[in-house]
């Protein structure tokens, strides 16, 4: 066992009997390498990761190799779901260095943390072109030992460029620069890259982007292009037809490999479904389409049945392989179809459902579920007179399907708790109780978020990290971002005056902890840290939202809510802070600009109000059905604490409802409208 046995991260855990003697990210490290001057050998993967598995397999776990990493190197493993820090400022330098990126990242530093030799995947022997790592390892020792001019050289290169990458140039212009012109140019570039065969944007590998079709939709909803809206519901339909999606369990793979979403790199991350169910409620919303609210349902369960801790947390991933070979768990034959229905007439309708074919369209003759037909189709071609009996039979084959796979070796799981995550899958679980009214989604969120603000603090501060009872690493800034969106959302969600408490403290921690009061918006890191080349505001989104985008969304709805304008002039800062990166490349922006959206549009809220929350259903179904996304929402009961509600949200204020019934009170541009006080009454005052 090396020093990594201590680590609560699985992935860290994983190369805990490794023969190459780890290091955990920290001081004890950094200080051996100063003193025998050697380089860090820094290897930065993740526990879902493939490749990481395969390049721990070859070459962590052999002996030989091991040797020369422990005689020449100070060898240092690091979790990037629990460093997200470290590992934007080195694959920053490793696609400086390299022109692409990717994990493992495998990466060469001086004793100072300053990368000169950057790469991802080296193979155990030279193979497609690549060199073997055995080889890269010697070729970096000789040039340590023999050529520290290179090195030298190299380090300054790619420190000053992962600087220089890693900062957006604040705007001098002031808040009349911010308009809805840069919203569209965003949304039309966005729609210049979407593919209208297969939906998706761009080619293979092809990534669900979330944040995409968020800003897609707020750009149909206030212009009323078709366009944009036709991109969304063409692309969640063939996700939810294609094999990234789970069809018996629900939720979603990572990405597919190909352009058409049929084949998809297995593993399932927790933000993704997050960012999926949320996905997926709006384009319900916007179009009506109820099979779109069921994907959404889907993926909340998958998250609540597998991915939810005893805690109330969530955890972080679950890995594509299984039983040694990449997605096991998920694949068919007709035989093993046939085997776990147990009814040949059951195994026809839901083989050809499924697309379940002898030759198969994944490795081994093997099958990935998908769905190409509509009922009547199926019915068709499996000889059934009458399609509507095929839907009960397509259900009770799907559910022996699935109790058959729970039966399989499952991939493994990592069972950290990462604070940021949980709060993107509470804020996508308060919605879908918003959307659907099922009770569960609601305690789930309350429970995850409750669990993070009092379980995962060290210090007084947030944590990043928890598992087995250990909170640890502070919290950066998506973390505080996620989880104060989520606190917000859920307070819309249910009118519990305890949640928007709860936000307007933990904003006022975040400004504390990480606001530019120079040039605006804010870093990644709070201030302090040593153990880092470069402090980064982390602008740009990837596979989530950056943490800026998220405190700007949350900022402007709380300062709705509460009336406290400081934290709307912070969103505000902030949208101005990354001015250029929205009008420079505004795809990498997406989720920013759709807070900037709301920022802009002119203020619209309802207040409902009334003796109980029972008494507030028919309002709330109104709601659930309306795609709003520019609406605030704020409510009180009679039976709650009004005057607290009216304290921490001004405007319930004032809002008395018709006594012993409930009412909705819509207000525009600063103006209020009398009391509706029927569900109708508030449909015809939403659309007025």
């Amino acid at each position: 066992m090396n020093r990594l046995s201590g680590e609560t991260s699985p992935y860290l855990q994983q190369h805990a009997e490794n023969p190459v003697d780890w290091y955990p990210w920290g001081e004890e490290a950094t200080l051996r390498a100063r003193r025998e001057d050697k380089p860090i050998l820094l290897s930065i993967g993740y526990s879902a990761c493939h490749w990481c598995h395969v390049m721990a397999h070859e070459s962590f776990a052999d002996p030989r190799t091991a040797a020369v990493m422990n005689e020449r190197f100070v060898n240092v493993k690091v979790d990037r779901e629990e460093r997200p820090d470290l590992d934007e400022i080195y694959m920053t330098a490793t696609q400086l260095a390299t022109r692409h990126g990717g994990w493992p990242m495998t990466v060469f530093l001086t004793p100072e943390l300053e990368p000169f030799f950057c790469g991802t995947y080296f193979p155990d022997e030279p193979r497609h072109g690549m060199p073997s790592f055995r080889q890269i390892l010697e070729q970096v020792s000789e040039l340590w030992r023999t050529r520290r001019d290179l090195v030298g050289q190299a380090t300054k290169e790619l420190v000053e460029g992962t600087l220089h990458l890693s900062t957006v140039p604040p705007s001098p212009a002031g808040g009349e620069a911010l308009s809805h012109r840069l919203v569209e140019n965003g949304a039309r570039a966005l729609l210049s890259q979407y593919d209208p065969e297969h939906g998706g944007f761009g080619g293979a590998p092809k990534f669900p982007q979330a944040m995409s079709h968020l800003l897609l939709l707020r750009h149909w909803k206030r212009t009323g292009e078709t366009r944009a809206l036709t991109a969304v519901e063409n692309t969640c339909d063939r996700m939810a037809r294609g094999g990234i999606h789970d069809h018996l369990g629900g939720g979603f793979h990572r990405y597919s490999v190909d352009e058409r979403w049929l084949v998809p790199h297995f593993e399932k991350m927790l933000y993704d479904n997050a960012l999926l169910a949320r996905v997926y409620v709006e384009a319900a919303q916007a179009t009506g389409r109820e099979d779109f609210l069921a994907v959404a349902r889907g993926t909340l369960d998958y998250v609540l049945r597998d991915m939810t801790s005893p805690s109330g947390g969530f955890y972080s991933s679950e890995d594509a392989d299984s039983e040694g070979e990449e997605g096991r768990f998920y694949v068919w034959t007709p035989d093993e179809i046939r085997e776990a229905v147990g009814d040949e007439r059951l195994a026809r309708i839901v083989g050809r459902w499924y697309g379940v074919t002898p030759g198969g369209n994944f490795e081994h003759g093997t099958t990935i579920l998908t769905r190409s037909l509509e009922m009547k189709q199926c019915a068709y071609l499996v000889g059934e007179e009458d399609p509507e009996e095929v839907a009960p039979a397509l259900e009770e084959g799907r559910r022996r399907l699935f109790e058959a796979r729970a039966k399989r070796v499952r991939p493994g799981r990592d069972e950290k708790v990462l604070a940021g995550w949980t709060g993107l899958m509470a804020g996508a679980f308060a919605r879908g109780f918003q959307a659907t009214g099922d009770p569960r989604y609601r305690e789930t969120a309350g429970r995850a978020l409750s669990f993070v603000l009092s379980e995962m603090r060290a210090g007084g501060r947030l944590s990043r990290t928890w598992r087995d009872g250990k909170a640890k690493i502070d919290g950066f800034l998506e973390d505080h971002a996620f989880v104060l969106e989520a606190l917000v959302v859920l307070y819309e969600a249910t009118f519990d005056p305890a949640w928007i408490e709860r936000a307007l403290s933990l904003a006022d921690e975040t400004n504390a902890l990480f606001w530019d009061d120079q040039d605006g918006g804010f870093f990644y890191t709070a201030a302090g840290r040593r153990d880092l080349i470069v402090r980064s505001k982390h602008p740009y989104e990837n596979a989530i939202p950056s943490g800026n985008s998220a405190a700007a969304h949350a900022l402007a709805r709380l300062a709705r809510l509460s009336g406290r304008k400081d934290l709307a002039e912070k969103a505000e800062r902030t949208f101005l802070a990354f001015l250029a990166g929205m009008e420079q490349a505004p795809a990498a922006f997406s989720y920013l600009l759709s807070a900037l959206d709301f920022h802009l549009a002119p203020p619209r809220e309802v207040v409902l109000a009334g003796p109980d929350d029972a008494s507030l259903a028919g309002f709330r179904g109104v709601l659930a059905r309306r795609y709003d996304p520019h609406l605030v929402v704020a409510g009180e009961t009679d039976d709650g604490e009004p005057e607290v509600a009216e304290r921490t949200v001004p405007l319930l204020a004032g809002k008395s409802h018709p006594p012993g019934r409930a009412g909705a009170c819509v207000c525009r541009d600063f103006a209020c409208f009398p009391f509706s006080e029927t569900p109708e009454d508030l449909e015809k005052a939403l659309e007025g």
